[in-house]
């Protein structure tokens, strides 16, 4: 017969799988609402909340003796202070104090009991009276402040957090690493000490960061041109790896993908850009908190990915380069593992992300032909002439090699440097393309 602990316990978590719908209603528009109030502010980066999983909620009951302290599973629910769990990231360590602050600046309306609304009309409260940041167990310092929303007759309780990106990865650290791992002893200054040490480097590391955004942010235009390619140098590596390790776990081998992780990062960039959403330091700080994010995933390596004919591409070339993509996109583990790569950072489907990258290719080989035009006297007929001719030559070079390498670096290279010639003008342009052919199978490998 089981003990009426564990029968409580069933009934509990079945009331949290119930509630779930209602609390990611409540969630969604909580975490909107917020985002809504710091829609001008650069301090604030993201919000994101998550919902106490049925093993969590199983764990604490047991450990906090709920069974005795509530009468039935409802109370249990009703009364959980982190229920749901709202995280707002920030860039740097000073930043937290300064959300908190605005935080409080927008929660000004008194409504007893030490919580604050921001709006009249909106059911969401934070208790603002008590003392921030708190001391955690660990007697480190966080920002966590305790709210409440208020739906129908019934009250959920939340808990709303504020972290810089170095105390997001180090709560990482700390909680799957250490509070969930029962080896570890924490009342042994060993662990104590340790656990002080890796928090003074990631401060120290938060400090070089701020450092350095303040500086990019100061510097003048062509100054951040050179800049934002050794940041860009700077988030290769860190993508490759990343990888690196996951291949070695996987695989038991490693191998050099560099090219790979430089052109994600200019993908990357050249998308931010056009959205126009954030700045370039902003982009910068996201993408390597999505980065860490994705050094916990578990990710497989060996499944296949399904990308779907388009109906509609852009052109002749991009439609073949397209097709030559997807022929060898689970054969070729490169291609398949660049795919990969930009789904974890990109968070979107594979099929639209094959659309922007092809639409990214193009946009580099326009961009030469564009730059041809304007430096030369050939004629736009001559100029159209050349640009489908050299399409042609790369599409198939590139059916007989697929390097991404070829695509995207050493082919533009060459016919940049052909253009840049000061006798273009005088060949015809039969015998340019010729030329052009030819140079592409030499740095191709292909004679």
């Amino acid at each position: 017969m089981k003990l009426e602990l564990f029968d409580f316990i069933d009934n509990t978590l079945e009331l949290l799988q119930n509630y779930n719908p209602v609390l990611e209603n409540i969630s969604e528009k909580s975490i909107k609402f917020i985002k809504e109030l710091f829609s001008d502010d650069e301090n604030f980066l993201n919000i994101s909340f998550r919902i106490k999983s049925q093993k969590s909620l199983r764990e604490k009951i047991i450990k906090n003796d709920f069974y005795f302290k509530y009468e039935n599973p409802e109370d249990v629910i009703l009364n959980l202070s982190d229920l749901v769990g709202i995280r707002i990231e920030c860039r740097f360590i000073k930043d937290e104090e300064y959300i908190f602050n605005e935080i409080k600046d927008k929660f000004n309306i008194p409504v007893g009991n030490g919580y604050f609304k921001a709006k009249e009309d909106f059911p969401l409260k934070l208790k603002l009276s008590e003392k921030q940041p708190q001391i955690q167990q660990n007697g480190f310092e966080i920002y966590k402040i305790d709210g409440i929303y208020e739906y129908g007759k019934n009250i959920f309780r939340f808990e709303l957090q504020i972290k810089s990106m170095v105390n997001v990865f180090w709560g990482e650290i700390d909680h799957k690493i250490l509070y969930k791992n029962y080896n570890y002893m924490l009342t042994e200054d060993f662990f104590r000490e340790m656990m002080s040490s890796i928090k003074d480097s990631l401060s120290m590391v938060d400090r070089q960061l701020m450092i350095l955004y303040d500086h990019i942010s100061n510097l003048d235009i062509n100054t951040v041109v050179s800049a934002e390619k050794q940041l860009n140098y700077f988030l290769s590596k860190i993508i490759h790896d990343v990888f690196i390790t996951k291949i070695k776990e996987e695989f038991g081998f490693v191998f050099n993908f560099k090219n790979a992780t430089d052109v994600i990062v200019e993908y990357l960039q050249m998308k931010a850009v056009k959205r126009k959403e954030l700045s370039y330091g902003e982009n910068f700080v996201a993408l390597i908190n999505k980065i860490n994010e994705i050094a916990y995933l578990d990710i497989n390596l060996e499944e296949e990915i399904k990308i779907e004919l388009a109906s509609n591409y852009f052109d002749e070339f991009t439609k073949d380069i397209g097709s030559i993509i997807i022929s060898v996109l689970n054969k070729d583990f490169s291609w398949n593992l660049f795919f990969k790569i930009i789904y974890q950072i990109e968070d979107g489907n594979y099929n639209e992300i094959f659309q922007d990258f092809l639409s990214f290719i193009r946009f580099k080989y326009s961009i030469l032909f564009l730059n041809f035009k304007e430096n030369n006297k050939l004629s736009e007929k001559e100029i159209d002439y050349i640009e489908e001719e050299t399409l042609k030559s790369v599409t198939e070079i590139f059916s007989e090699n697929h390097s991404l390498s070829f695509l995207l670096d050493s082919s533009i290279c060459v016919i940049k440097e052909i253009f840049e010639k000061g006798d273009v003008s005088k060949k015809t342009k039969e015998n340019l393309c010729i030329d052009i052919n030819k140079s592409l199978r030499l740095c191709s490998g292909s004679i």
